[in-house]
């Protein structure tokens, strides 16, 4: 086993892990009713393909793909089209859903199986992954079938599979790593054979040496991480898998590199060798706010009060319901909002779990510099936004923040310091769009 590596800055939080990991994952059927989301990608929503009134079966597209970095969506359920409207949901305030009521679950299957995937040309392969829907799990859910494609002038050597998981609370990673390795494997081979590599690392923290036992024991070459957030980040990742930095303002592909979630290979290995779409996603319910902190396996669509009621429903103290983990999470004012193919995890938390600050001037301590995985100064980019001077801001590095709330964490003042760097990147985005 290679020694365990990390990368420069960074924080380790009270993981509270504990509550979940031993959990198996447990499928549940689908509901009455399913809110399926045509946002669950990142860029442009699919375009809805169906009305209504229409029947449907389960796997077939009822979103087409509606750009280039968009993708199609499928139904998760055999049923009848009850409405195509705007709903609630946990990434953003509304979006367009086909809400469908719920006869069976029977089928799936839409493709072709291939059971010899490399009897098939990466342009196949490819083309197979984006009419399957299939996006990045790892919470950016951006669609799977752009990152095999890169420009002919980028060389890719590298592919990382990411089972890092450094978010506190969330298991769902794990136990998909512990539960069913060899989707995992094959779609490993598959993403390596399609970007035409041979380097291929599993990055796994040591907090999860189970996980690290079973994939090494079944041939992956695992690269054993220290437990640090946002390792889980993919300049992070590579920068502590392999010494790279990704520029400010680059990609992963810029360095030769693809990075993929364990569950994104997952799905890539149902969609290639099943011959299914993207339907349902594992997804960690925990909290001290859930009476029975759960994994579970359920289909897209499903509302969070569904997946709330079978845990038991809330503890009394409950105070904060969060889409994702708690540090890039996003704070719901509703428990009914669908989950998504991004849905990595549900928080209920207790006033324990929750710390509210009072904001106070900034002390000028550095503890924000010294922890910013990108090597930003947050201070200085938050005081520019405090006080709208977005081209300040700009200078100081806004844009290059990914928001992953290290800076937040350690800041003794109790600084909204993530609140107005967002702030800021939307300021100097919107300036962009007026100068365009």
């Amino acid at each position: 086993m290679i020694k365990a590596r990390s990368f420069k800055g960074g924080i380790h939080p009270p993981g509270n892990k504990y509550l979940s990991s031993k959990q198996p994952i447990t499928r549940l059927p689908a509901p009455e009713t399913v809110w399926v989301p045509l946002c669950q990608h990142m860029g442009v929503p699919s375009k809805p393909t169906v009305s209504k009134g229409d029947k449907v079966t389960t796997g077939q597209e009822i979103g087409s793909q509606n750009g280039f970095i968009s993708l199609p969506t499928h139904s998760p359920v055999n049923g009848t089209v009850k409405s195509v409207e705007n709903f609630p949901m946990p990434h953003r305030r509304t979006g367009p859903c086909v809400v469908i009521e719920t006869e069976s679950e029977d089928g799936g299957q839409v493709f072709e199986k291939w059971d010899d995937y490399s009897s098939h040309s990466p342009a196949e392969i490819t083309e197979r992954i984006k009419l399957a829907g299939v996006c990045g799990m790892g919470g950016a859910s951006f669609p799977t079938y752009v990152k095999l494609s890169p420009p002919p002038d980028k060389n890719i050597d590298t592919l990382i599979i990411n089972g890092i998981e450094c978010e506190p609370y969330l298991t769902a990673d794990h136990r998909l790593m512990l539960e069913n390795p060899d989707d995992i494997i094959l779609g490993m081979e598959i993403l390596a054979y399609t970007l035409g590599v041979e380097n291929c690392l599993l990055g796994i923290e040591i907090n999860k040496p189970d996980a690290i036992k079973i994939m090494d024991e079944k041939g992956c070459c695992v690269l054993p991480l220290k437990v640090s957030y946002p390792q889980g980040a993919e300049k992070q990742l590579i920068d502590a898998a392999t010494g790279r930095e990704v520029p400010a303002g680059g990609l992963p592909l810029d360095v030769g590199v693809v990075v993929q979630n364990v569950g994104t290979a997952a799905a890539v290995a149902k969609a290639v060798r099943d011959g299914e779409p993207s339907l349902r996603r594992i997804i960690t319910l925990t909290g001290r706010g859930v009476i029975s902190p759960a994994n579970y396996d359920a289909c897209v669509g499903t509302l969070f009060s569904d997946l709330i009621g079978k845990s038991g429903g809330y503890t009394e103290d409950v105070k904060r319901l969060i889409s994702g983990g708690p540090m890039m999470g996003m704070s719901l004012y509703t428990d009914g909002v669908p989950v998504t193919k991004g849905t990595s995890g549900v928080l209920a938390l207790t006033d324990d779990e929750v710390r509210d600050v009072v904001e106070s001037p900034c002390i000028r301590c550095g503890k924000c510099v010294d922890v910013c995985p990108l090597r930003l100064i947050p201070n200085l980019i938050a005081l520019a936004a405090e006080n709208e001077k977005w081209k300040l801001a700009e200078e100081f590095g806004a844009l290059n923040c990914m928001a992953c709330g290290t800076c937040s964490y350690v800041c003794p003042a109790g600084r909204y310091l993530v609140h107005y760097i967002k702030k800021a990147q939307d300021a100097i985005r919107a300036n962009k769009g007026k100068e365009a």
